[in-house]
């Protein structure tokens, strides 16, 4: 029995460690959770210390601030930050803000500030509200700036924002200094003050007095008896208690010395920001700069913008001039031209950043190069924005809106931002903005132009282009017009395998058509060819990832790209072998590609997957593939991979996308800012030049033209919105004979008639893009925009536009274009070196000029 007893336990002992044991993992799991439970409440509970953004102190200077050489007179008024500068060659004075602007009629109260204001900026908060600063309302007129002189700049140390007002009274004091003052005082007085101040004595304080925050607010309390200004005092009380005080005698020393006694930080919730705007003479040139890295800001508030100089040089409603924005080659808008009803001028330098995210797309804004300028009778200015100009868009108005002046300025894009998906969980919106700035600074340059001509503003910046880029930017040898030529290779087409429907290159030209294309056309005299050869590699135009450059098996294999580059080597052809970089299009992890890993970052740590959009829905299109941003570092691996097998060809380089898109990538490891990406590219290119490489890019932005031997699909006239009064060839007649350029291919481009004639008045050389197969081959595929592309259809109106704009015009692409007028709405003339003039008439009609009879839609060259 006891035997049995004994069993009984060893079994009972058995079951009982059995439970023991398969309780210690749920009891592990348990005590983690508990962990990660108590670290989260104790991180929430634990206490932030708040963000401090201590205003500049005003310091006051008495009389001008000057700086001075011998081309310019830059003279500050210390007590508003506006300034004069005197252009002394001419004798003009531009203005950093508008003569009179205080006493506008138009204008509202916050305008009229603004329009006094040499910086504007806006900021943010989570839920993407944004709100307005401007320097003259918060900060010069609560006096929390700093100007600070120098030999050759001024700096000026704004703060912006709502400010407590100071008032001379004392926040804290001795019992002894306490009755002094209220001695002196009347009964009504001493009254009213000692409503608004409490009695601390530390040997009797009260229950809800905390005798030790009182000892680190007010050290003093240790040995006195204190009395300290009640914090709930409104302004208007504090102001009445200011006239006591100062009847008795109390003194702005004796208010100082008293504000030493109180070590108490009281943080305010209304946003402060700390901008240091720096104003430098460089010769007969204005330098405006904003170092990135000295804006303060709370990260609950972000900047999202500034403007500089938002009204330098505005011109009144009694004035007559322009401005120049860099609307396609150029265009003006001209002062007080009664477009009142019209939006105003905005466009994105360099286009849209690519990983910013957006659901709809309506209209896309672009400039290609970053110059705006402004016209006054016989004196102009431009300004060419330098650092930070991809964060850069250029706005412009005319008076009659919301004040009475024409403005022009570039308003940059500092603390970007994403949305987060919260809908689920939140009916705000609820916005990341990028957490830390880059060590950037914001330049713009003012280059003054003894004129009021535009075609000397764009001298001015044809000779800033080649000072800047010296043997990059010089005169080229042509002796012909040039002509590029892009060969289609392959496009994707869905086909049906095995019942299943599979992606699968189309030829469209093989290497052997396209040498066959070449020789044609040499034939022909088309002799400065520049061949572009696209869908050649990796699955065709919408090509793969470049990890490895794979030819198309359809078109041909390595013998037969040899062949086609040895043939255009002999020729004289330049052969450029196109390729996309910053994007992968149907690539898998077959591919080398994986999207988490290789794709680009948006702020909100989302991967940039991109999509297309319906040009009548405006959003994304139904049945299209999205495709991805590539990661920065990853994209110029693609980009050297394409320039060395274009080399291994003996080729040039052609970029489909660098030198046209320009995207940050907010990688948390490795974040790159936009502009950032833009000196990666820079170097790239400069690389390519230096190593005699030919290289070809897209649309050109100014970064990329001087060191491209050709720049196809250049936006000539860009967009014909109504507030523009005139077109005109602005960044042409800068660059002309210095690099060759073209518009959009004739055949393609919907209208060949209205193309040439542009080509014609730009200067551009002309363009087609075309292929060996049919346009019945496109059907069922997703490349509609190259129906017009069949060799064969358009080979005669090929060689006849060529023969005759080569034959009239072959002579003028190694000169520089010295003149250009709009003599109507539809006719104009572009002069060059030699004395060439070339009248271009848009209209249905014969024109006549100088003599001359223009026939309609039609260019007449005439030579001197």
């Amino acid at each position: 029995m006891k035997k049995e007893l004994t069993e009984r336990q060893v079994e009972r002992r058995n079951a009982i460690k059995e439970t023991l044991k398969s309780m210690i993992a749920p009891v592990i799991f348990l005590a983690i959770i508990g962990a990660i439970v108590f670290a989260v409440v104790t991180f929430q509970n634990a206490e932030v210390p708040p963000e401090i953004i201590e205003p500049n102190a005003y310091t006051e200077i008495e009389g001008p601030v000057v700086i001075e050489n011998d081309s310019l007179k830059l003279t500050m008024d210390p007590e508003t930050t506006q300034f004069e500068l005197l252009v002394k060659s001419s004798g003009k004075v531009w203005k950093s803000v508008p003569d009179g602007s205080e006493d506008d009629t138009i204008a509202l109260p916050e305008e009229k500030a603004k329009l006094q204001s040499t910086l504007v900026m806006s900021y943010n908060t989570e839920a993407g509200l944004e709100t307005t600063y401007d320097s003259y309302n918060y900060s010069v007129k609560n006096k929390i700036y700093e100007v600070i002189p120098g030999d050759d700049q001024i700096e000026v140390k704004y703060s912006l924002g709502k400010v407590q007002k100071e008032f001379v009274i004392p926040p804290v004091c001795t019992e002894e200094d306490y009755e002094k003052w209220t001695s002196a005082m009347s009964k009504e007085g001493l009254n009213i003050v000692g409503e608004y101040y409490k009695k601390y004595d530390i040997n009797n304080l009260g229950k809800k007095d905390n005798k030790d925050e009182l000892l680190a607010n007010y050290p003093i309390i240790e040995t006195n008896v204190i009395y300290v200004l009640r914090t709930s005092t409104k302004d208007n009380v504090k102001k009445t208690l200011q006239n006591y005080f100062e009847e008795a005698g109390y003194t702005y020393e004796q208010y100082l010395a008293d504000k030493e006694l109180d070590l108490s930080e009281t943080v305010s919730d209304s946003p402060i920001f700390n901008i240091n705007v720096i104003y430098r003479l460089e010769g007969d040139e204005l330098v405006v700069e904003v170092p990135l890295k000295e804006l303060e800001y709370k990260s609950d508030y972000p900047i999202y913008t500034i403007t500089v100089l938002p009204f330098f040089g505005a011109g009144s409603k009694d004035d007559q001039g322009f401005m120049m924005v860099p609307e396609g080659g150029g265009a003006i808008i001209n002062f007080n031209n009664g477009k009142t009803t019209q939006n105003s001028y905005y466009a994105n330098v360099y286009g849209w950043d690519m990983c910013l995210s957006r659901k709809a797309l309506v209209h896309n804004t672009r400039a290609s190069f970053g110059v705006f300028g402004v016209s006054q009778g016989d004196d102009s200015f431009i300004c060419v924005l330098e650092d930070g100009k991809s964060y850069a868009s250029v706005q412009a108005d005319i008076s009659g809106k919301n004040n009475s002046y024409n403005f022009v300025n570039a308003v940059y894009s500092i603390c970007q931002r994403e949305q987060y998906e919260v809908a689920d969980i939140a009916n705000s919106e609820i916005y990341k903005y990028v957490e830390e700035l880059p060590d950037e600074n914001l330049t713009q340059r003012y280059k003054f132009v003894d004129s009021g001509s535009y075609v000397d503003m764009a001298k001015g910046y044809g000779s800033y282009l080649q000072n800047k880029y010296g043997d990059y930017m010089t005169l080229n040898t042509d002796t012909e017009a040039p002509v590029e030529v892009e060969i289609l290779g392959a496009v994707d087409k869905v086909k049906q395998i095995v019942g299943v429907p599979v992606s699968r290159p189309l030829p469209l030209t093989t290497y052997a058509e396209a040498q066959g294309i070449l020789e044609d056309l040499n034939s022909q005299g088309f002799n400065n060819m520049s061949v572009k050869m696209s869908g050649w590699c990796n699955g065709g135009v919408s090509q793969k990832l470049l990890k490895d450059v794979d030819l198309v098996g359809g078109l041909g294999g390595k013998k037969d790209l040899t062949a086609l580059s040895d043939y255009a080597t002999a020729q004289g052809i330049n052969l450029y072998l196109n390729g996309v970089t910053q994007y992968e299009y149907n690539s898998t992890i077959l591919d080398g590609f994986f999207s988490y890993r290789d794709a680009a970052k948006f702020i909100n740590k989302e991967r940039a997957e991109l999509y297309q959009y319906s040009a009548v829905t405006y959003a994304q299109r139904e049945g299209a593939k999205s495709y991805y941003l590539l990661h920065t570092e990853l994209a110029g691996q693609m980009a050297d991979n394409l320039a060395n097998a274009a080399a291994g060809y003996g080729a040039g380089i052609s970029f489909e996308d660098d030198g046209k898109d320009l995207a940050a990538d907010y990688y948390i490891k490795k974040p790159y800012s936009r502009e950032a990406v833009l000196k990666l590219q820079v170097a790239r290119f400069q690389t390519i030049n230096d190593n005699g490489q030919k290289m070809m890019v897209n649309m050109g932005n100014d970064y990329a033209v001087p060191y491209a031997n050709m720049v196809t699909n250049m936006d000539l006239r860009g967009n014909d919105y109504t507030i523009l009064d005139e077109c005109i060839p602005f960044y042409q007649l800068a660059i002309h004979g210095y690099v060759d350029y073209t518009g959009y291919p004739l055949n393609i481009c919907g209208d060949d008639v209205q193309q040439l004639l542009y080509s014609a008045e730009y200067g551009a050389g002309l363009s087609f893009t075309v292929m060996k197969e049919s346009s019945f081959a496109l059907q069922k595929t997703l490349y509609t925009e190259y129906y017009g592309s069949d060799y064969d259809a358009w080979r005669d109106r090929m060689v006849e536009y060529y023969t005759r704009y080569n034959n009239e015009l072959g002579h003028v692409f190694n000169q520089e274009m010295v003149d250009h007028q709009n003599i109507t709405g539809t006719l104009s003339v572009t002069t060059y070196a030699d004395g060439t003039k070339v009248y271009v008439n848009y209209d249905f009609e014969d024109a006549t000029a100088d003599g001359q009879t223009i026939p309609a839609r039609d260019y007449l060259v005439v030579r001197s």
